[in-house]
């Protein structure tokens, strides 16, 4: 959007008193600020990004991203914006989900090369990859600089997982009582004699059975979000399962390449995921 635009800025005759030099009531006129507003709903905010993210033809062929996931990287950006961790007047532009998002299409054309594949689809997993741009296009208050940069980083991104996940999926609830039934105790108590690798670098092939695996998640996503592609049902089992170790169902450990995820954290309450 190429711009031409000149500012003008005046003051009474009796105030220039020093010729050549910004008397004070222009300089007070030229420090005002001007307010712009954010995209006001998800869709309009994916359509800026998909618009000015610089992803070349080829890989736009090779790679999926899914609506599940094209709103994640979005609400992403809203939980910024809501942050008590993030300067509000430094705001949070759209150059944050647009660098996020040439960010992941990265991601997934590196699996492509370490993997030999023709084609993939965007991950949960990839997620991860984005925390450099993320702590790039914020200002940290006081506070967020205590926590620290990459901290907040994944913090917005495990608020925007749960947002997400709530449009879908019934609410976790962290009160109730031990053995009462949820719409997760399939899952959970699968993962009672169980552990799940996702791996950055498994095809997708092999992806997709480690999470066809959990019988009962499969029997949860066809319940909950029967309607949606088959790639954005693989990423709800994604979420799914984030989303139980964000709200202390199932620790979740971090090796290089991989997220392992078990019911430690119920067996052990001091485990850290």
């Amino acid at each position: 959007m190429p711009l031409d635009i000149q500012f003008i800025f005046t003051a009474n005759p009796e105030d220039y008193t020093n010729r050549g030099s910004i008397v004070t009531p222009l300089k007070d006129r030229i420090g005002s600020q001007i307010f712009t507003h954010y995209p006001k709903s998800i869709a309009l905010a994916r359509k800026i990004t998909e618009q000015e993210a610089q992803i070349s033809g080829e890989d736009k062929s090779a790679i999926v991203i899914g609506d599940i996931a094209r709103d994640l990287l979005k609400q992403v950006a809203f939980a910024a914006r809501e942050s008590e961790y993030v300067d509000a007047k430094s705001g949070v532009s759209a150059r944050l989900t647009i660098s996020a998002m040439e960010s992941l299409i990265a991601a997934a054309k590196l699996r492509l090369i370490e993997t030999g594949s023709d084609k993939t689809a965007v991950r949960l997993v990839d997620f991860g990859s984005i925390i450099p741009a993320i702590t790039g296009k914020i200002e940290l208050v006081y506070e967020g600089e205590q926590e620290g940069a990459a901290e907040v980083a994944q913090l917005l991104i495990d608020q925007a997982i749960v947002a997400e996940f709530e449009k879908i999926f019934p609410k976790i609830s962290k009160l109730e009582k031990p053995g009462a039934k949820t719409p997760y105790s399939g899952v959970i108590n699968w993962f009672n004699t169980n552990v799940l690798e996702l791996n950055y670098t498994d095809t997708d092939e092999d992806f997709i059975a480690s999470l066809k695996t959990i019988t009962p998640l499969v029997k949860l996503v066809e319940e909950y979000c029967p309607n949606l592609s088959s790639n954005d049902q693989l990423f709800c089992m994604e979420m799914v399962i984030w989303s139980l170790s964000i709200n202390k169902k199932l620790d979740k450990m971090k090796s290089e390449n991989t997220f392992s995820f078990d019911d430690d954290i119920n067996k052990n309450p001091f485990s850290n995921s």
